[in-house]
């Protein structure tokens, strides 16, 4: 499998055109152009193969030290009991480079599953959903209406966000919002003081959607997150 690298990713910065930025949740520093894939060994099955993408103009510049891809490969490593692998990219708000980013980590690196970070706002420079769209073969409007609906228990810019899914050949790409906390609160969905849930998040439907399009088999820790299957009649 043949890697790309002249793109910079930057994943955890929330810009400001994002309605859940907080300029306080993020330091600057530089990052790398790509991190090399994450492994967890397993034996038997075809390991589930994540991309994530970083848009951001400043972090990709290095003025912030990106915080969600390290929070998305923390969150993977809990909720996760089945093998993965994963591989990064960091680039800026540029519509090309993130069709490019998305088009080559599906059809060049053989990823699944692809989750963007930023860009997502109404913001002049926020064109992550129109670079989704325009790369997707089917759009899967679910994933954001389920986003917006959690992130709004929290604040009431989250209809500012535009995030999307589309299923493009085999693999399922999500736009998740910036800021690593509303980034763990839209996959997990919202929990009473037991833990138990009580809104679901986006991603107790991804292992289920990654099966009907012909992906490999995922398995969940419950205590993070249940993976929902319909009940075989």
């Amino acid at each position: 499998m043949t890697r790309r690298s002249a793109s910079r990713d930057t994943s955890g910065e929330a810009r400001a055109g994002d309605p859940d930025y907080d300029p306080g949740s993020f330091t600057a520093s530089a990052t790398t152009m790509a991190d090399p894939a994450t492994e967890i060994p397993s034996p038997g099955a075809r390991p589930l193969r994540i991309g994530l993408v970083s848009i951001s103009d400043r972090a990709s510049r290095g003025v912030y030290e990106d915080l969600g891809i390290p929070a998305l490969k923390e969150w993977f490593t809990a909720a996760l009991a089945s093998p993965w692998t994963m591989v990064t990219r960091l680039i800026p708000d540029e519509r090309p480079l993130i069709e490019a980013a998305l088009v080559e980590l599906v059809d060049v690196e053989g990823c699944d599953l692809v989750l963007t970070t930023g860009g997502t706002g109404p913001a002049k420079r926020d064109v992550t959903p129109e670079a989704t769209l325009a790369i997707g073969d089917r759009e899967m409007p679910g994933f954001g209406e389920q986003m917006r609906q959690i992130s709004l228990k929290f604040v009431p810019t989250a209809i500012l966000s535009r995030q999307v899914a589309v299923i493009r050949g085999e693999a399922l790409i999500i736009n998740l919002p910036g800021q690593p906390k509303s980034i763990r609160e839209t996959l997990e969905g919202l929990k009473d003081a037991e833990g138990r849930p009580v809104v679901p998040g986006i991603f107790a439907a991804v292992p289920y959607c990654i099966d009907l399009i012909g992906g490999p088999y995922i398995e969940t820790r419950e205590a993070v997150v249940k993976a929902f299957r319909p009940k075989k009649k």
